[in-house]
């Protein structure tokens, strides 16, 4: 099922009301509402914190040694050391039930910050070779932060717990640096759901919208992500005799054209979206040498997998075939760095309660397809999961002049983290006192 704006409006009165955040006598929702008031003035000090000081992929070690440290302190089984540096901590409830997961991603992103902030980054670190400012410019820093504030206000409830909460601080969201492991595919491969098993994970973004609105949407919400690369392999030859050749660069200019039209004239993007685009070419060293190769590198976004798989196909096959026309090889290689993130319909539709909870008068809004990925998407193919995004832009600001994740200019509104912290709360607090039906306590 897709929510409309009119659908989201009507969920009131289609769904009846369930635990915590709806029917739950109004002095313990009041109480909860105030302990995340009381530690909120600790998340916004974690997330400056930790934005002063980011760490790349694979890098988080002063980041996972705040984390950890806080949970000790709050009494929770502590893992450490998993993908690198991932930490885990095991809220036991003082009853037995289901196992919910939540997820943040702790890494930052090779920008030279740009904002002008009293606490902006002034990290200079290597990434794949080179010197590079260090950014959290993808808002991990708020995702750190506010877990860590829900971790806080769910231990306060351990006594009325009946069930596991698993805090999930996740290393390498944006990929791990070349030649390296990370991310939520290698906690997954370490074990990360072996002891305890959660039946359910939840996670969220910060995102360009209208401070504390949810946003969230069934089914396909973010794409999978593929990286490829192609080399051309040609003839060298003087640039003055191209006969005596084969030049790479004029068949990579063909295949070039003739990829981008695979998804604008060969697969029928009504079904879903998809997306190809190169983002490096390399060839040459000299203006009148024609040389051997040319090695291009790209991405491919699709939200259907038997589309993915025929792009690919049609891809590869284009390479050959056009590179074989002018006497050339071409070389198709292809990675994949996130699979489709799926929102379980089932999930979707029990979570939404909470999130109006937790949103208030901010609202719950749907959203279009992103043709972003995130690798929450791998913890999505064990385990239903619930992936959703939190509108932090400057109040009546447009979205037109509000930096988008990534830039050098990218800010939170603070303001705003408050939801967050209540989503993460009232859904981890909601599935144990009353996960949907399909879903068996322990």
């Amino acid at each position: 099922m897709r929510w409309s704006l009119l659908s989201l409006s009507l969920l009131p009165f289609l769904y009846t009301p369930i635990s915590l955040a709806a029917d739950q006598p109004a002095s313990a929702k009041h109480q909860l509402s105030r302990h995340i008031e009381q530690v909120m003035p600790k998340v916004i000090a974690w997330r400056r914190d930790i934005h002063q000081h980011p760490e790349l992929s694979n890098r988080e070690v002063r980041t996972a040694a705040k984390v950890a440290a806080h949970l000790e302190k709050l009494g929770l089984e502590v893992r450490t050391g998993i993908a690198h540096t991932g930490v885990v901590g095991i809220l036991k409830g003082a009853k037995p039930g289901p196992v919910v997961a939540l997820r943040a991603d702790m890494d930052a992103l090779p920008v030279t910050e740009q904002t002008g902030l009293p606490f902006a980054s002034e990290v200079i670190s290597e990434f794949n070779g080179q010197q590079t400012g260090v950014m959290h410019a993808c808002g991990h820093d708020a995702h750190v932060a506010m877990l860590m504030g829900a971790a806080e206000v769910l231990s306060k409830q351990q006594a009325d717990i009946a069930g596991t909460i698993m805090f999930i601080f996740q290393p390498a969201e944006e990929g791990p640096p070349a030649g390296e492991e990370g991310g939520a595919k290698m906690m997954l491969a370490e074990g990360l759901f072996a002891n305890p098993t959660p039946t359910a994970i939840f996670g969220l973004h910060v995102w360009p919208g209208e401070p504390g609105q949810l946003q969230v949407k069934t089914e396909g919400i973010m794409a999978a992500a593929d990286s490829f690369q192609i080399t051309v392999k040609g003839k060298q030859v003087h640039g003055s005799s191209p006969w005596r050749g084969i030049d790479p660069i004029n068949v990579t200019g063909q295949l070039i054209n003739a990829i981008n039209l695979i998804p604008a004239r060969q697969i029928d993007v009504t079904k879903a979206p998809a997306v190809v685009s190169f983002g490096q070419v390399h060839g040459g060293i000299r203006w009148n040498i024609i040389p051997d190769d040319v090695k291009l590198e790209g991405t491919i976004r699709t939200f259907d997998s038997e589309m993915r798989e025929d792009l690919i196909a049609r891809m590869a096959h284009t390479s050959k075939h056009i590179a074989k026309a002018s006497g050339a090889e071409a070389d198709f290689h292809v990675h994949n760095f996130a699979a489709v993130t799926w929102n379980d319909p089932a999930l979707t539709d029990w979570a939404m309660p909470s999130l109006q909870w937790a949103a208030g008068d901010n609202g719950v809004a749907s959203i279009k397809p992103i043709t972003g990925a995130e690798d929450f998407s791998f913890y999505q193919q064990q385990i239903p999961g619930v992936f959703f995004f939190l509108g932090i832009s400057p109040a009546n600001t447009p979205l037109s002049e509000v930096p988008p994740n990534h830039s050098p200019m990218f800010d939170v509104n603070e303001d705003a983290l408050i939801t967050g912290v209540r989503a993460l709360t009232g859904l981890a607090l909601d599935y144990l006192a009353s996960p949907p039906q399909h879903v068996a306590a322990e």
